[in-house]
């Protein structure tokens, strides 16, 4: 039987090390997510309650207010489930709830590529066999062959509608675009 502690948020220790560095737009996604359907994803802590994954959650549920922390101690035999009582997948608030929480774990991730490299070469593992490849090198500017150079081109968007921004931000990521967002 797993073990089931109740304690506030302040007992919890953020990775110093968070492979993270998170962006603007997922900032935002989260704040607007925890705003409004609440926390409802776990994160993972070790046994001296320093945040595995979930640094930025909780960091984001600690500037909204959220103070209470259920830990539920395992040994990674047990899959974890988080039950909302409040919600049913078939309405409204699940299905727009689904789409927040991978949306947002999406669009905040940005890997701090130098601490990435200096912490895999310190404890031996490869980050590409997890499929992060941060270490490509970054190719110089071509000539194309009828002498032109390629450049680097800036596009600007502006938008009210946050639903749309989000869904080109997410395409353009996908096919392979720097992107960000400045408000």
């Amino acid at each position: 039987m797993a073990k089931v502690i109740e304690t506030n948020i302040e007992s919890l220790v953020p990775d110093n090390k968070n492979f993270n560095k998170g962006t603007q737009y997922g900032d935002h996604l989260m704040d607007e997510s925890l705003r409004r359907f609440g926390l409802g994803r776990s994160i993972l802590i070790d046994k001296n309650n320093r945040i595995i994954a979930g640094n930025k959650t909780a960091e984001k549920a600690a500037d909204i207010g959220f103070t209470d922390v259920v830990v539920v101690e395992v040994d990674g035999n047990q899959l974890v489930a988080v039950k909302r009582k409040d919600i049913d997948l078939d309405s409204a608030k699940g299905r727009e709830l689904a789409i927040a929480d991978n949306a947002t774990g999406k669009a905040n991730l940005a890997w701090d590529e130098s601490l990435i490299e200096e912490v895999s070469q310190q404890w031996g593992f490869e980050p590409q066999d997890w499929g992060v490849d941060v270490f490509q090198q970054e190719e110089p500017e071509q000539e194309e062959p009828s002498g032109k150079k390629e450049i680097s081109t800036r596009l600007i968007v502006e938008c009210g509608d946050v639903t749309k921004l989000s869904l080109l931000f997410s395409e353009l990521q996908d096919r392979g675009f720097s992107v960000e967002l400045k408000e």
